[in-house]
């Protein structure tokens, strides 16, 4: 840099141009996101989801995501979501358990370590930022 530049602080993260929109979260169709094997405890659980939004840096996330049955492990992204069905308890190591069912909103941080045990399809509306 030289001496008549001057720092400027780092843009703010831009935004897709889209438009305002709403949907019907249990009837939005969801995409395959499989699970590692290596997360998988126990059962056959599924994932699907559908990002609905994405910033053009690709650090925030809005979207639907659904498990079946089973328990898995993972470790979280920095994020608030919605249950909008079914049942699971999520036990964070080191820290609290959470039930979660419809109505429910919960907040993980980025970086804990989760084991999932889901007993009802679950399915939640969520925002991540990274």
């Amino acid at each position: 840099m030289t001496t008549d530049q001057t720092a400027s602080p780092a843009p703010a993260p831009a935004l897709v141009d889209v438009p305002s929109f709403a949907v019907h979260i249990p009837d939005v169709v969801l995409e395959p996101e499989p699970l590692e094997a290596g997360q998988i405890v126990s059962g056959n659980p599924e994932v699907t989801g559908k990002v609905l939004w994405e910033s053009a840096d690709g650090r925030e996330l809005r979207g639907i995501w659904q498990i079946t049955p089973g328990v898995v492990t993972d470790t979280e992204a920095n994020e608030l979501f919605v249950v909008v069905s079914g049942r699971a308890t999520v036990t964070v190591e080191g820290g609290d358990t959470l039930e979660l069912g419809p109505g429910v909103a919960a907040v993980l941080r980025e970086g804990d370590r989760t084991t999932w045990t889901v007993h009802e399809t679950l399915r939640k509306a969520y925002h991540i930022s990274q």
